[in-house]
């Protein structure tokens, strides 16, 4: 018989990849993209690789595209035909190129990105692995102001992807806020919690702990970090105009199921951060709570999650 501490230990690389790409050039976006999971897969061994929200298509931080109350201006809506224009496509170039890196790769990839549907975008993480792309999940509340630029997801795209060794589910940013979203991707069995966001105050830290130990589950958060120097000389965002001004902070994080900070944050700069993660870890978490198992009581408790498309249908009378 082989005794518990002769079995082989199950562990898997993962890389949170704290960047920017410059603001309306989606090709110089993907090739960073590119460049980025290369370096994260063959540079550091890893096997799942999180990148931050909206990094292909961008976030317009410090930018109010001339909204106030009840009005609009002729040059906000021009600034928003061009992010409109950088957004992407599903399918679409930039989302067959990524799929095609990590099939080459071999690797799993959680990607943000900004996707254009026809008049409306998208808050987006896009899912791809050894098969290309995989699918993806819509934010389904954008925060405040980027409420004027993003539509809402629905419960079609709640996606938990299972990699073989582990299962791969994404929050957006302050998605991350919602108790019932936690709890939905909880009974869908997420091991791997993907948290592509743009959030960089030190409060989110206690976010991020406090999901891995909710959830029982290693949590994985990608984050901007992004200088004015990134956008387009022609913008003026709020916080100024020196081309060293930080928008965006950083603070990416890897955090085990109980709650242990493997990795970071990460604060001052770009950078990657990687952690082997014992997948052993979740079975020994959830022994003595599991959110949506023995100590979810749905004799009391019951959550209803509408998972179909919800779109405009025309019938004819």
């Amino acid at each position: 018989m082989t005794s518990a501490s002769s079995e082989p230990q199950r562990t898997v690389t993962v890389a949170v990849v704290q960047a920017a790409a410059p603001l309306f050039d989606t090709p110089a976006a993907l090739a960073r993209a590119e460049e980025l999971i290369r370096e994260a897969v063959i540079g550091r061994g890893a096997r799942v690789v999180v990148l931050p929200e909206a990094f292909l298509g961008g976030y317009p931080k410090g930018l109010d595209f001339g909204i106030t109350v009840g009005s609009r201006t002729s040059a906000g809506r021009d600034l928003f035909r061009r992010y409109h224009a950088a957004a992407v496509e599903i399918p679409g170039p930039e989302v067959g190129a990524l799929a095609a890196l990590t099939r080459e790769l071999g690797c799993h990839a959680v990607v943000g990105a900004v996707e254009r549907r026809g008049g409306t975008l998208y808050c987006v993480a896009l899912f791809f692995g050894p098969d290309g792309y995989l699918g993806l999940h819509r934010k389904l509340m954008p925060t405040a102001a980027e409420r004027y630029l993003w539509g809402q997801g629905d419960g079609s795209t709640l996606p938990v992807i299972d990699t073989g060794i582990a299962r791969l589910g994404a929050a957006i940013c302050w998605e991350n806020y919602m108790p019932l979203f936690r709890t939905a991707m909880y009974a869908k069995g997420v091991d791997l919690w993907c948290a592509p966001t743009v959030d960089d105050r030190d409060a989110w830290q206690a976010t991020m702990r406090h999901i891995a130990l909710e959830g029982r589950c290693f949590v994985l958060c990608a984050s901007q970090y992004l200088r004015r120097d990134a956008l387009p000389a022609d913008l003026h965002p709020v916080q100024g105009d020196e081309p060293d001004t930080v928008l965006i902070g950083g603070g990416s994080v890897i955090v085990s199921p109980l709650g242990e900070v493997l990795a970071g944050p990460l604060r001052g700069g770009e950078g990657i951060l990687t952690a082997e993660l014992d997948l052993d870890d979740l079975a020994r978490a959830r022994f003595d709570f599991d959110a949506t198992g023995h100590y979810g009581r749905p004799d009391i408790f019951t959550l209803h999650v509408d998972e179909s498309p919800q779109t405009v249908t025309i019938t004819s009378g």
